[in-house]
């Protein structure tokens, strides 16, 4: 579906990795993540598999920077993570959206380019050029100068993903993209990941609907505060390994993540 993880990035020509190495986060009033650690590569597309409180979303925040870390590394690039936080977009739940706010497509793509041109300079040719192009690529160009509230909810994942292209951004942190999406959105949504995989973007993303991974993902990284397992999806998505993931809720209260 995907490049190798060891092939050069078709986005940027290199290789990059992405490691995360016996990350805790404290969340309230108790661990949200404890001591998950794994490795993947740019060109590939990771699912997020755990019950609710598993730590699905802190994980995602975590590699972001948009949560305090209790110990533990996350490197890109082979050095911490904050190095290269311009390469890195996170994509909330659509639910964590203000979608009544008064913007357009255009606006939210534009936002994109903030973190690569600098909050008060103007745009120059070059990021007129990414938000074009991120536009173009998500099929948004007929809908640009629509407001965001007016958009389905698959139009809305692709306006978000057309800010992390914008953005340039290496990787892209989804939390629950496929979320209240019917199964024409869906479709396209898998597709378009699956073409950014082939880009050599890495997509890491919290995922639900386990009948879907199998034509979705390269990898899984089974989650349960801790890592119960991580690795392809024809060697980690398995019957012994999800009834270990799931056998029972990661906490009992609301999903801590």
């Amino acid at each position: 579906m995907s490049s190798s993880p060891h092939d050069p990035c078709a986005h940027c020509g290199h290789h990059h990795e992405l490691a995360v190495e016996n990350l805790c986060v404290r969340y309230r009033e108790g661990r949200a993540l404890d001591g998950v650690s794994f490795a993947t590569s740019c060109g590939s597309c990771v699912a997020l598999i755990g019950p609710n409180g598993a730590g699905k979303s802190t994980l995602l925040k975590a590699i972001a920077g948009l949560l305090p870390i209790e110990s533990g590394k996350i490197f890109w690039r082979g050095t911490q993570v904050a190095k290269w936080s311009r390469e890195i977009a996170y994509l909330p739940q659509r639910e964590n959206v203000d979608w009544q706010f008064p913007i357009t497509v255009r606006g939210v793509v534009r936002m994109g380019r903030y973190p690569q041109a600098g909050w008060w300079r103007p745009f120059s040719p070059a990021d007129d050029a990414a938000i074009e192009n991120a536009l173009a690529a998500m099929g948004l160009l007929d809908l640009q100068h629509r407001q965001i509230s007016a958009l389905s909810g698959g139009q809305q994942q692709r306006v978000f993903l057309a800010r992390a292209l914008a953005q340039q951004a290496h990787v892209l942190l989804l939390d629950e993209p496929f979320s209240g999406l019917d199964r024409t959105a869906k479709a396209t949504l898998s597709q378009t990941l699956r073409d950014l995989t082939k880009e050599g973007r890495l997509v890491l993303a919290a995922h639900h609907d386990l009948d879907t991974v199998r034509d979705i993902y390269d990898e899984v990284l089974l989650l349960r505060r801790k890592c119960v397992a991580f690795g392809p999806v024809a060697e980690v998505f398995t019957e012994p390994l999800l009834q270990q993931t799931f056998a029972q809720p990661a906490n009992a209260g609301k999903e801590l993540a």
